[in-house]
C-alpha cells in the first residue's frame, strides 16, 4: 500500500514538475516577445524622431534657425550612438549631409563675423561648435579671435606710443606713457579670458581657459617685449648706466664731468618701478588663475608659471630691472652725498638735518627695490645702503666729533662754550638717533620682505644682507662710545681731584666726629656740585639715551675711584655707617639725574658698607652664600676678607678663619 501511494504521488510531482516547465516556457517566450516588441517600438520611436529629427533640421535650415538646427544634428547624433544599425544609414547619411551644410554655413558665417567685428554674432556661431561635434577646432578659432582683437588693439596703441616717442624729440611737451600702454595690453588680454570665460568652458572646459591664457601670453610676449624695449631706447638706459658707470669710476678725477641728474633719475626709476610692478602682477594673476582651475593637471600650474618666468616677456623685465638697480644705487649715492653736504642744524631738533635726510633716502630705495618683487634687487640696494652708512655717512658723523681741544673750549669760558657743547652733543646725537634708525630700517625691510617673498631662498639672501645692517648698527655703537669717551674724558678732569680728595678724609671716627659730619659733609655734597655744574648742562642738548650714558660713564669714573681709595683706608664701625650714608646721598642723588638705574653701580660700595657696618666678623655669614637672600654679592670672597680687614677693631685671625 505504501509504495503504491509513494508511486502515486511521485506521478503527480512529475506531471506538475512538466507542467510548470511547459508554463515557464510559454512565460519566456512571451517575455522574449514582449521585449522584442518593446525594442522594436523604441527603434521605431527613434526612427520616428531621427526622421523629424532631419526635417526639423532642413526646416531650420530654411528658415536659417541655426541654433535649432544644430540642437537637432545633436539629437539625431545621440540617437543614432544609442541605437547602432544599418537600417537607418540612408537617413544618417542625409543627416550628415545637413550638418556639413550646416557646419559649412557656421564657419562662413563665424568668418565674416570675425572680420567684420562683430562679437555677438561671433559668440552666436561659436556656441554651436559643441552642438556639431567640433569644439576643438572652435575653440582654436575662437582664441585665435581674441588673439586678433588683442594684437589689433596692442598694435594700435604701440604705433601711438611710437608716434608720441618721435614727437617728443622736437616737442618736449608730448607726454610719452608706457606705463598705460603695458597697462592696457595686459588688461585686454586679461578681460579676454575672464569676460569669455563661459564660452571657453563651454567649448573645452577648464582646458579651453589654460589654451586660451597661453595663447594669448605669445601677444604679451611678443607686444610686451616691444613695449619695455621700446621704453629702455626711449630713455636711454643702456647710455645713461654707461654714464653712471664712468662717473663713479672717474670721481677722483680733476675735471671729471658732472654725473646724471639724480632727480631725473628718480623719474625713471619710479616708471620702471611701476612697469616691473605692473609685469609681475600680471605674472602671478595669470599663474593663479591657472593653479585655482580644479579639473587640469596639477602638474600644469608649475609648468605654466616656468613658462611665464622663462617667457620673452620677463626677459625683458629681467633686463629693464639689471638697469634698475645701477640708477637706484647711483640715486642713492648721490642723495645721500648730497644730504652730507647741506647738512644744517635744525631748529627745535636734538640732530641735525642729514640724519633724517640720508634715512629718508635709505629707505625710500629700499622700499622701492622690494616693490619689484626681485631678490636680486633688494640684495644690491641693501648692500649699497650698508655700505653707505659704514663709510661716507659714518666719516661724516665722526668728522663732527673730531675736536682736538674740546675740553679747552667746554671749559674755558666765554660765548663758544655753549656752542661747542651743542655742537658736540648735537654729533653724539646723530650717531644715537642713526643707531635707532638703523634698527627700525631693518625691522621694516625684514617685514615687507616677509610679505613680498615667500620662496625660502630669496629670504636667506635677503637675511644675509639685512646681518649687515646689524653689524652697522654695531660699528654706529662703538662709534658713539668712542664719542661718549672723549666727551667723559673732559669732565672727569674737572672732577677728579674732589675725588681723589676723599683719600684725606678719616673714616675712623668718633661718636662726636660722625655727628659732624651729618651737619658739615666732609666731601659728597662738594663732588655732587662738581658733577651737576660740569654735566647737567649738557641734558638739555643732548638725546634720552646719550644723557643717561653720560651720567652712567661719570658714575662709572666716579665709583672705581672712590672704591680705590676705601679699599686704602681704615674704618671703624661709625666709620662704616658714614660709607653706608655717602653711598645712599650718591645714590639718591645720580638716579635723579638719570632714568636708568644707578643702584648697580654702587652695588660694590654698598655692600662694602654693608660689612664694615658689622658687629663682629661672624656676622657676614648671616648675609653670605645661602643666607644672601635676594642680595647678589658683586664683592668676592678676596674682597670680603679684605674689607673686613679694613675694620680697626676686627682681628685678622677672626677673619682668617671664616669659611667663606
Amino acid at each position: 500500500i505504501v509504495r503504491s501511494d509513494a508511486d502515486h504521488i511521485l506521478s503527480s510531482v512529475r506531471s506538475t514538475s512538466v507542467l510548470a516547465d511547459n508554463v515557464s516556457a510559454k512565460v519566456r517566450e512571451l517575455d522574449l516577445a514582449q521585449s522584442r516588441v518593446s525594442c522594436t517600438l523604441l527603434r521605431l520611436d527613434a526612427i520616428s524622431q531621427k526622421s523629424a529629427c532631419i526635417d526639423s533640421v532642413k526646416a531650420s535650415l530654411e528658415s536659417d534657425d541655426y541654433e535649432s538646427a544644430a540642437e537637432h544634428v545633436k539629437k539625431f547624433l545621440e540617437i543614432d550612438l544609442k541605437f547602432r544599425d544599418s537600417s537607418g544609414s540612408s537617413q544618417k547619411e542625409e543627416l550628415l549631409a545637413y550638418k556639413k551644410q550646416l557646419e559649412g554655413i557656421v564657419k562662413k558665417k563665424l568668418l565674416a563675423a570675425i572680420d567684420q567685428r562683430d562679437h555677438p554674432s561671433v559668440v552666436r556661431f561659436i556656441r554651436l561648435y559643441p552642438l556639431l561635434g567640433i569644439e576643438e577646432e572652435g575653440l582654436q578659432v575662437y582664441v585665435n579671435y581674441l588673439k586678433k582683437v588683442v594684437s589689433m588693439r596692442s598694435r594700435m596703441e604701440f604705433d601711438q606710443l611710437v608716434e608720441l616717442m618721435e614727437n617728443s624729440y622736437t616737442n618736449s611737451s608730448s607726454q610719452v606713457n608706457f606705463v598705460a600702454c603695458l597697462t592696457n595690453l595686459f588688461t585686454d588680454i586679461v578681460l579676454a579670458i575672464e569676460e569669455n570665460d563661459e564660452v571657453l568652458r563651454i567649448l573645452c572646459g577648464e582646458d579651453g581657459i589654460v589654451y586660451a591664457i597661453c595663447e594669448l601670453q605669445e601677444e604679451c610676449d611678443s607686444r610686451g617685449f616691444l613695449i619695455l624695449k621700446k621704453y629702455m631706447e626711449y630713455r636711454k638706459l643702456m647710455k645713461l648706466t654707461r654714464d653712471i658707470n664712468s662717473y663713479s669710476e672717474n670721481l677722483l678725477s680733476v675735471g671729471s664731468v658732472e654725473g646724471p641728474d639724480p632727480r631725473e633719475v628718480e623719474l625713471y626709476l619710479e616708471e620702471i618701478l611701476s612697469l616691473t610692478r605692473l609685469g609681475e602682477d600680471y605674472i602671478v594673476y595669470m599663474v593663479s588663475k591657472i593653479k585655482g582651475l580644479s579639473s587640469i593637471d596639477p602638474e600644469l600650474g608649475p609648468r605654466a608659471t616656468k613658462a611665464f618666468r622663462n617667457g620673452k616677456f620677463s626677459t625683458g623685465l629681467h633686463e629693464v630691472t639689471e638697469y634698475y638697480v645701477v640708477l637706484e644705487e647711483f640715486f642713492m649715492v648721490e642723495n645721500v652725498k648730497k644730504a652730507i653736504k647741506i647738512d644744517e642744524h635744525v631748529s627745535d631738533s636734538l640732530t641735525t638735518s642729514m640724519v633724517d635726510d640720508v634715512f629718508y633716502v635709505l629707505q625710500s630705495c629700499c622700499r622701492r627695490a622690494i616693490s619689484t618683487s626681485k631678490s636680486e634687487s633688494v640684495v644690491s640696494v641693501l648692500n649699497g645702503a650698508a655700505n653707505l652708512l659704514s663709510n661716507e655717512y659714518l666719516e661724516a658723523l665722526q668728522q663732527k666729533m673730531r675736536e682736538p681741544n674740546l675740553g679747552a673750549k667746554l671749559f674755558l669760558g666765554g660765548v663758544g662754550v655753549q656752542k661747542t657743547g651743542t655742537e658736540i652733543a648735537t654729533a653724539l646725537n646723530n650717531i644715537d638717533v642713526s643707531c635707532e634708525y638703523i634698527l627700525k630700517l631693518r625691522h621694516e625691510i625684514e617685514e615687507q620682505c616677509a610679505e613680498v617673498f615667500p620662496a625660502p631662498a630669496d629670504r636667506e639672501k635677503i637675511k644675509s644682507c639685512l646681518s649687515m645692517l646689524g653689524e652697522t648698527n654695531n660699528i654706529f655703537k662703538q662709534a658713539l662710545n668712542a664719542g661718549m669717551d672723549q666727551l667723559v674724558g673732559t669732565i672727569t678732569p674737572r672732577i677728579r681731584p674732589i675725588v681723589d680728595n676723599v683719600g684725606t678724609i678719616s673714616y675712623e671716627l668718633s661718636e662726636a666726629e660722625y655727628a659732624d659730619n651729618e651737619v658739615n659733609d666732609p666731601w659728597v655734597q662738594r663732588l655732587l656740585h662738581a658733577v651737576e655744574t660740569n654735566a647737567t648742562w649738557l641734558q638739555p642738548v643732548m638725546t634720552a639715551n646719550n644723557y643717561d650714558t653720560f651720567v652712567h660713564l661719570i658714575i662709572d669714573f666716579i665709583t672705581k675711584r672712590l672704591e680705590l681709595i676705601m679699599m686704602q683706608k681704615r674704618f671703624s664701625q661709625l666709620g662704616g655707617l658714614q660709607l653706608d650714608r655717602d653711598t645712599r646721598t650718591l645714590v639718591s642723588h645720580f638716579s635723579s639725574m638719570t632714568q636708568r638705574t644707578v643702584r648697580d653701580k654702587f652695588a660694590r660700595l654698598t655692600q662694602m658698607a654693608t660689612i664694615l657696618n658689622l658687629e663682629k666678623v661672624s656676622e657676614i655669614l648671616d648675609f653670605w652664600g645661602e643666607n644672601s637672600g635676594p642680595m647678589t654679592w658683586r664683592l668676592t670672597p678676596a674682597d670680603v676678607r679684605r674689607v673686613l680687614g679694613l675694620r680697626v677693631d676686627f682681628k685678622p685671625e677672626a677673619i682668617a678663619a671664616l669659611k667663606l
